[in-house]
């Protein structure tokens, strides 16, 4: 018996390597955004000057930027830093920094975390600034300049009870003689890292106390000596040696925390999150909703689909507690957030609505609005984390064009 192996036409197999593979898709047949993150870039701009307007004169703006600004999109957001005249940049890598390194020179960037012994040289080809917290760490880049005949610009991280990064306070001055005494290392900051400035405030204190206790031993001239950040800015006074602040999150709008003194700066949201209704539909009483039957309708209910879900950066923990704002009213998630779609009630929605319409996941509609640190709190998380899990198959949109 002989088989016939030719395959169907609309089984033919595809070819990667033939011309036709490579054609593009005309302009106007690109598809429409079903989930999207708008960044307000105007708001943005305003933010920075009213930040940069409440810090005192001689307090240097550190603007981190790490997990691609926090979710923002690191170029867009950098370029408009840069031309707002920010002092420093801090990221987490030294990826990061070259990201930033290859839009401008001139500007200090510092790596917050460790190096791995193979992105040593980095630092020197992208003139980068080092953190360090332990000896082997100066001995290791120390010996890397030397061997390239350079000088690598240090910051010493003091750990006053985060217990991360940073020498242990008790022994920071032992490592700064250490450091001072390597030929090719240069000092040029001191810093810490509060663990619990949004909920201890005692701690907070007694952190700050052994921080201080550290500089009082330390000849800090010409040294940037920084430990706050968006959270906590008690420390900017007159009598202070602090001389540079660390800004994240309240740059894109968000306060961590209210009753800090930069958290009563009057910011403005740059982020928003928005989806799309994919269909609506009818379903009785009794109808178990999504994976798993977290959900029993009580009522003839109208349910709308959206066209975005935990794939896109709406967290399971949404299920069945969240909402989302269409048409300005609140609608509840029913059931699990599933992979690429959300189920919500929108049996009392006021209007009409169909395929296509927009649900606001964050941000503002017909006055009603979520805000960041509200969808987090729902999603029993944090702001921080929101923001960097919006995954990369959701559009960021760029609006709102560069004050004067």
């Amino acid at each position: 018996m002989t088989l016939n192996r030719t395959l169907p036409h609309r089984l033919k197999r595809f070819n990667p390597f033939s011309h036709a593979s490579f054609r593009t898709l005309p302009t106007s047949n690109t598809p429409p955004h079903r989930c999207w993150a708008e960044i307000n870039l105007a708001a943005f701009e305003r933010n920075l000057k009213r930040i940069q307007a409440a810090l005192p004169a001689d307090v240097r703006y550190v603007s981190v930027v790490k997990a691609d600004a926090y979710g923002h999109g690191m170029p867009q957001m950098v370029r408009r830093l840069m031309q707002s005249g920010v002092d420093y940049f801090a990221v987490a890598n030294v990826n990061e920094a070259a990201d930033i390194r290859h839009m401008g020179a001139g500007w200090p960037i510092l790596v917050l975390s460790p190096l791995l012994p193979e992105e040593d040289a980095l630092l020197i080809d992208y003139d980068l600034i080092a953190t360090i917290s332990t000896l082997a760490e100066a001995e290791r880049l120390n010996a890397m300049a030397q061997a390239r005949q350079t000088t690598i610009p240090v910051h010493l991280k003091i750990d006053t009870g985060m217990g991360r990064l940073g020498v242990w306070h008790q022994g920071a001055r032992a490592l700064l003689e250490q450091i001072h005494a390597l030929p090719n290392l240069k000092l040029e900051g001191i810093y810490t890292h509060f663990s619990s400035a949004d909920t201890d405030r005692d701690f907070t204190r007694l952190q700050r106390e052994r921080f201080l206790a550290v500089l009082d031993q330390t000849d800090c001239t010409g040294l940037l000596i920084h430990a706050d950040n968006s959270a906590s800015l008690d420390s900017l006074n007159d009598d202070s040696p602090f001389n540079a602040v660390r800004i994240g999150l309240l740059q894109l709008g968000v306060p961590p925390y209210p009753e800090s003194m930069l958290g009563r700066v009057a910011v403005e949201p740059v982020f928003s999150f928005h989806t799309r209704i994919g269909i609506v539909k009818q379903l009785p009483a009794g109808t178990d909703i999504s994976y798993s039957r977290t959900h029993r309708l009580q009522r003839d209910s109208r349910i709308a689909v959206l066209t975005a879900g935990y794939g896109d950066g709406i967290p399971l923990e949404l299920s069945n507690t969240g909402t989302v704002l269409i048409n300005g009213q609140h609608c509840p998630i029913l059931g699990r957030v599933t992979m690429d779609q959300t189920v919500v009630d929108v049996t009392d929605l006021e209007g009409d609505i169909a395929p296509g319409d927009t649900a606001i996941l964050i941000g503002k509609s017909n006055g009603a609005e979520i805000t960041t640190t509200e969808f987090s709190q729902a999603a029993e998380t944090i702001p921080w984390e929101t923001l960097c899990s919006i995954t990369k198959r959701v559009a960021r949109v760029y609006v709102g064009s560069r004050e004067t």
